[in-house]
């Protein structure tokens, strides 16, 4: 199992579709994805990547395992 490393907005959001969620839609603060019932909120940092630490809380919301992470194509 590789190790998580931080990923822009876009590669986060073009993961996140891969997995089945749809999006992202405005309406608020932040963009968002969906998938079934689970509402998952992508943060915007203005150009800067997406940490390891966020990353770990938005895979544990979207109930994505790090094998599903990793298996999808970057």
């Amino acid at each position: 199992m590789g190790k998580l490393r931080a990923i822009s907005q876009r590669e986060l959001i073009a993961r996140l579709r891969q997995l089945g969620f749809e999006g992202p839609y405005g309406g608020g603060k932040h963009p968002m994805m969906v998938r079934n019932d689970c509402r998952l909120t992508i943060p915007n940092l203005h150009g800067t990547d997406i940490g390891v630490p966020l990353l770990v809380r938005i895979l544990k919301r979207a109930g994505v395992s790090r094998e599903q992470w990793e298996a999808v194509d970057e």
